[in-house]
């Protein structure tokens, strides 16, 4: 169940939502932070330290938001990175 803020267009995630959009997001910032140990990836210790502080930072600041819309390009995000990853490419 979501409730449209009348006049601006953004609808707003229920408690539900986030419930429902939980194990998603924590399969996929797992799968992430999993694909960049990869030693095909050609990074360094301290680069990819770098890139997972950056995952976690997204993640973290993703958890906060309440818009659907910007959780739904959170997971479609991830999902990319996650592909190029596990190409062997960085994002």
């Amino acid at each position: 169940m979501a409730k449209g803020c009348v006049g601006s267009g953004m609808i707003w995630a229920t408690a539900e939502d986030l419930a429902r959009n939980r194990p998603v997001v924590l399969s996929l910032y797992r799968q992430i932070l999993r694909a960049l140990n990869s030693l095909e990836l050609p990074l360094g210790h301290a680069a990819r330290l770098a890139k997972k502080s950056e995952c976690r930072a997204v993640f973290l600041f993703g958890a906060e938001e309440g818009s659907l819309h910007n959780i739904r390009d959170l997971v479609e995000a991830a999902h990319h990175t996650l592909g190029l990853l596990n190409r062997g490419r960085l994002p």
